[in-house]
């Protein structure tokens, strides 16, 4: 491939598997320089979201397996051991939120925030010596986006001593930073429960549910441009008992498993 126009190459090589990908880099300077753009990156990515390339990452108290998604039978392929490149203790790595491969975990026994790629194996650890990329769970919120530069971010929103806080981690400029938060003072009670952050159209989408039947249920979503929180209403979802809402992108539209109920549970789409 050397003859090869550099176009043709790219054009090639975000065709191929992330971990040739990887193994790409260390061919010559020049692909290197090429396979760490955000151009190639970016259409890897795009070119990468089909179906028989999608995988469901597992972590239990002894191992951590990646497996292919059987879509005919709805049941996972045979597993492939991942060997965690961090200091972890058995069921110590909870998985807060995910996007383009790119995980964004925490280690239970520090409360550490860690950006780790699994095919590369490569991590990157969010703690700061000011408490910052410190999660506690029940309480805080973490979710994962792209900006429109290809900079991935998290937002980490949290509750402490009855105020809300949001920060914003840009891994390009390896920095936090305060953005303000706007929302009820009962959103404060640890009643209320948020789930994972779901990118999906340029926006951070949050369910924030009260742990009680007949309790406030509302969406929150973040505008990743303009950097303001807003609320939404839960679509109209009959209910007799708890209700919790878990939103999914699919095919860049947003989509919520609505679970509802009280001794038999129901879950409509």
């Amino acid at each position: 491939m050397a003859d090869l126009p550099i176009e043709t190459i790219f054009e090639i090589l975000t065709r191929v598997p992330t971990n040739v990908v990887g193994r790409s880099k260390s061919v010559c300077k020049e692909w290197y320089a090429l396979l760490s753009t955000r151009d190639f990156i970016r259409v890897h990515c795009s070119r990468s979201l089909v179906s028989s390339n999608q995988r469901v990452l597992l972590i239990d108290d002894l191992t951590c397996s990646v497996h292919p998604i059987i879509f005919q039978s709805y049941d996972y392929g045979p597993r492939s051991i991942v060997t965690l490149p961090f200091d972890h203790q058995n069921n110590d790595v909870s998985i807060l939120s995910h996007l383009n491969g790119l995980l964004c975990v925490c280690l239970n026994h520090t409360n550490e925030l860690l950006l780790w790629n699994p095919t590369t194996t490569t991590f990157k650890r969010l703690s700061t010596p000011d408490s910052l990329g410190i999660y506690i769970n029940n309480l805080d919120a973490i979710g994962l986006y792209a900006d429109d530069a290809d900079d991935y971010k998290v937002l980490h929103t949290k509750r402490r001593c009855g105020v809300y806080e949001s920060y914003v981690y840009s891994r390009e400029l390896n920095f936090w930073r305060n953005i303000p938060f706007l929302t009820r003072q009962e959103y404060l009670s640890p009643d209320f429960y948020w789930s994972p952050g779901t990118f999906c159209g340029g926006t951070l989408h949050f369910t924030l549910c009260e742990c009680w039947v007949g309790g406030t249920n509302v969406v929150i979503y973040f505008d990743i441009n303009t950097e303001q929180f807003k609320e939404i209403s839960f679509p109209p979802v009959p209910s007799t008992g708890f209700l919790q809402g878990v939103l999914v992108n699919v095919k860049n539209e947003l989509h919520m498993f609505a679970t509802t109920g009280w001794f038999e549970i129901t879950i409509d789409l």
